[in-house]
């Protein structure tokens, strides 16, 4: 036999082989995975806290009366939410923010507050991270593939923290830690500590998703803060837009002069 004819019967011998595997060995990983997406819930959509829907751009709601009645009961996450049980650091830093709250620049909203502002969120779940998107570019990753939170050298507080999560039947629940104080990042958010830590528990009920968020923080609360979250699809979306954020009303970017930029 030639060269050229072993060269051909070679690879003939090696395609027969290939051909003779196991069917669908190669794919077991891709059947894995897509039987674990089967078993995940899917939240399609934009989301808003129900509170938050269609408000127009005034940002002051009009339909109040019978259709404001059909709203779901929904917590704030803001620095002026009822009941917060801040301590007597938390007051401190609350009356500390009031001196200058109006005239600060927001850079977004941050964990935790981006839960329940006025900006679509989008859900999208996998197998190993569940991602929470705004428009302002403000993303979690929600990690679920069963890791553990880093060791504490190997962290550092950010916006949004550090997520890990699982799946109780078709509840998200989520656990944060070391999130930047949230009021530096955006005047309306609560002052809490980089001690803080988050539980949240997400599910679908219905047409709504909702949610219950319990933080803990030894340096500004006197006891747990436990709000009840509820989000509805905002139907004017279908789409997501990313934009840039700015909320500086000083009038120093010489467009948003709504107000006077401190004398001192």
């Amino acid at each position: 036999m030639g060269g050229l004819a072993r060269v051909f019967s070679g690879a003939l011998l090696a395609a027969s082989l290939l051909a003779a595997a196991p069917a669908g060995a190669e794919d077991a990983p891709a059947q894995s995975r897509t039987a674990a997406f089967d078993k995940l819930p899917y939240w399609p959509g934009y989301w808003v806290p129900v509170d938050q829907l269609d408000i127009p751009i005034s940002g002051i709601r009009t339909n109040f009366g019978q259709e404001a009645a059909k709203i779901p009961p929904t917590d704030s996450l803001g620095v002026w939410a009822p009941g917060i049980p801040w301590n007597e650091e938390g007051r401190r830093r609350v009356a500390e923010n009031a001196k200058t709250m109006n005239a600060r620049k927001g850079q977004g909203w941050s964990f935790p507050t981006m839960m329940t502002a006025a900006t679509p969120f989008q859900v999208l779940i996998t197998p190993e991270e569940v991602l929470i998107i705004n428009a302002y570019n403000e993303t979690r990753h929600i990690y679920t593939d069963g890791r553990d939170h880093p060791p504490a050298e190997d962290l550092w507080p950010t916006t949004t923290g550090n997520s890990i999560g699982h799946w109780e039947g078709d509840t998200l629940v989520i656990d944060t830690i070391m999130v930047t104080n949230p009021n530096d990042y955006f005047q309306g958010a609560p002052p809490l500590s980089e001690e803080a830590h988050y539980v949240e528990r997400i599910w679908l009920d219905g047409d709504n998703l909702r949610a219950t968020m319990t933080i803990t923080d030894p340096v500004t609360l006197q006891k747990p803060w436990v709000s009840n979250i509820v989000w509805a699809r905002d139907t004017g979306f279908d789409r997501m837009i990313q934009v840039d954020w700015t909320n500086d009303r000083t009038g120093s970017d010489g467009v948003n002069n709504t107000i006077e930029p401190p004398q001192d």
